[in-house]
C-alpha cells in the first residue's frame, strides 16, 4: 500500500473583489465584505480597505492572513518614516515600499493582491495595482481579486486608458466626475456579485480627497 500524504498548503484564497478608479482630483477605492473559504462564508463584514497614511489607501484580496501580516509591516516601516522625515508618505512613495516589501518576499511570498489608490503631490488621483511579488503599475483604474476577471473588461470598456507606450506619456486619470466614478464602482460590484460566489453581503466605498476620506457603505447579494 502506498504511503499518502497530507496535501498542506500554507496559503488560503479567502476571495473577494477590490476596484479602484482615479479621478482629476480624487481616488475611489471600493471592496465587497466577504470573506469565504471554498464554500464557506467565514465573515460577512470583513474590511478589505486599510489606511496607510492620509492619502494612500490599501485594498488587497487573497490571503487575508498574509494581508494583516503585510499591513503590519507596512505600518511599522511608515512610523519609520515619520520619525526619519517629519512627514507622511506620499502615495507614490507607499506605492514602491509595497513594491519592495513585496519582492523582499518573492521567495516565500504574501499571497495578497493589492491595488492602493490616493494623492499624488499635485492632488490628483494615482491607483498602482500589483502582482503577489511586487510587480506594479501606476494605471488610471484597476480591479484585483475573484471578481476582477468580471470587472476589468467592464471598466476597460468604459474608461480604455491610453497605451503606456504613447509618447509624450499620457495622464493616466479617468475622466469621470467624482459621482460618476461612485456610479461606475456600484454597478461593476453589483454586475460581478451575480457570477462570483466570493463576492458579495456589503460593498465599502473609500473617497480620497484633498479635504479627507469620505466612506460610503450598501448592500450587495447576500447568496
Amino acid at each position: 500500500m502506498t504511503k499518502q500524504h497530507a496535501n498542506w498548503s500554507p496559503y488560503d484564497n479567502n476571495g473577494g473583489t477590490c476596484v479602484a478608479i482615479a479621478g482629476s482630483d480624487y481616488c475611489v477605492i471600493a471592496a465587497d465584505t466577504r470573506m469565504s473559504t471554498g464554500y464557506s462564508i467565514l465573515s460577512r463584514d470583513y474590511s478589505k480597505i486599510h489606511k496607510l497614511a492620509d492619502k494612500a489607501v490599501l485594498s488587497s484580496s487573497g490571503f487575508q492572513a498574509d494581508v494583516k501580516a503585510l499591513q503590519k509591516v507596512l505600518k511599522s516601516r511608515h512610523l519609520i518614516y515619520q520619525h526619519q522625515h517629519n512627514k507622511q508618505m506620499s502615495c507614490p512613495a507607499m506605492a514602491q515600499l509595497l513594491s519592495n516589501t513585496l519582492y523582499f518576499k518573492r521567495f516565500f511570498p504574501y499571497y495578497a493582491f493589492n491595488v492602493l489608490g490616493g494623492l499624488d503631490a499635485e492632488g490628483k488621483g494615482c491607483v498602482f495595482t500589483y502582482d503577489a511579488v511586487g510587480s506594479y503599475e501606476k494605471v488610471g483604474y484597476s480591479a484585483q481579486g475573484s471578481g476582477s476577471t468580471l470587472i476589468m473588461p467592464f471598466l476597460d470598456n468604459q474608461l480604455k486608458s491610453p497605451s503606456p507606450l504613447l509618447l509624450p506619456a499620457q495622464d493616466s486619470i479617468t475622466p469621470l466626475s467624482e459621482a460618476e466614478a461612485v456610479d461606475l464602482v456600484k454597478t461593476v460590484f453589483a454586475s460581478a456579485t451575480e457570477r462570483d460566489i466570493y463576492t458579495g453581503d456589503k460593498l465599502e466605498i473609500m473617497i480620497l480627497k484633498a479635504d479627507g476620506i469620505k466612506t460610503e457603505l450598501i448592500d450587495l447579494r447576500k447568496d
